[in-house]
This record gives C-alpha cells, structure tokens and sequence, in this order.
C-alpha cells in the first residue's frame, strides 16, 4: 500500500515537472552542424526559465561552448562560461535574458554554428479565482409617495455587470495540465486497486 501512494506521487510529480518545462532540440532533425539556420530556428520559439536545449552533434568534431555576448559576436570561445564537446549537450536555461552558445571548433562559428536564445522568466501560477460568497444586498427603501398604498416603495437596485475574465494561454494550459494531472492520479489510483 505504501509503495502504491509513493508511485502515485511519484506519477503526480513527473506529471507536474513535464508540464511545465519544454524540451528544445538544437537544429531539430539537422543537430548542432554546420550549414544550419540558428537565427531561424529559434526565433518562433519561446524559452522560458526551466526549459532546456538539447545540441545533437558528432562527438570530438564540434563542441557547444556557453559564452558572453561579446564572445558571442567575436566568434571567441577562450573565456566560455560553459563548454562540452561529448556530442550530446543538454543545457537547462536556469535564467532570463540572453543566452549565447557558439561550436569552438575554429571556424565553425563564423560559419554559422551560434546560437542566441532569449529567455523569458518561468510563468507564474495563475491565480485561483475568489469562492467567497458575497454578501447578499438589501433593497434600500424610500418613503412612498403621496396617494400610495403602502408606506414605503422598494427601490430597484442597479445591476453592475463586471467585465469578462480574460485569461491567457497558459492559464488555459496549466488548467489542462492541472485536468491531465489529476486523470492520470484517479486511473493510477484505480489500477493500483487503491479505491
């Protein structure tokens, strides 16, 4: 029984992390190589703070070196601030803001083999919409006027109407995520025979 409750944590948890980082192949089918579009290939992309960059390339002939943006524009990898030549690099963008990535294999940047990426800070939660009741309205009263038959007159309150929630895509998406999320405990939870 123990063991079935960590498996579903275990479940909920790698459900959570997946959701909310994205997995980037450099290059997409081409890798980290020479003759590629960097410029291209990121700029419809949005990274964001957790998200990683996976180069795919042939060990021992390119390498990815993390560098400043000076370096980066110079073509220079003699003070990368990270570097790797093993032929599979995985990079997990830890902050926002620029970030840039060159091959330091002599003349394999500056015949395009960089990369700059801008990443954006992680998206915040959304926040869950209030569920405390209002308290209900009374009627206000005025005093009835002459040749009326009760003594006083109700007054119609005015209805204020509030404008529509709008919610971004990625409250949508952590809501689905969050629906997903909880399936797949209910399921794990029936066929572990937990209910």
């Amino acid at each position: 029984m123990a063991s079935s409750l960590a498996l579903v944590a275990l479940l909920l948890v790698s459900c959570a992390a997946a959701a909310a980082a994205t997995k980037y192949t450099v290059g997409d089918t081409s890798g980290w190589a020479m003759g590629a579009d960097y410029t291209t290939w990121a700029r419809d992309k949005k990274f964001r703070v957790s998200d990683t960059l996976e180069f795919n390339y042939a060990g021992g002939a390119h390498s990815v070196d993390e560098v400043s943006a000076a370096d980066y524009a110079a073509c220079s990898a003699s003070n990368a601030l990270a570097s790797d030549s093993s032929g599979t690099t995985t990079v997990t963008l830890k902050t926002a803001g620029k970030h840039y990535f060159i091959c330091g294999v002599a003349g394999h940047c500056s015949n395009g083999m960089k990369l700059v990426v801008d990443v954006a800070a992680a998206s915040p939660a959304p926040e869950a919409p209030s569920t405390t009741p209002t308290a209900p309205s009374t009627t206000p009263v005025t005093p009835a006027s002459p040749g009326s038959s009760s003594g006083v007159t109700p007054q119609t309150p005015a209805t204020v109407l509030a404008p529509p929630v709008k919610q971004s895509a990625s409250a949508a998406g952590l809501r689905a995520s969050a629906w997903a999320i909880l399936g797949l405990t209910g399921l794990a939870t029936v066929q572990l025979g937990l209910f």
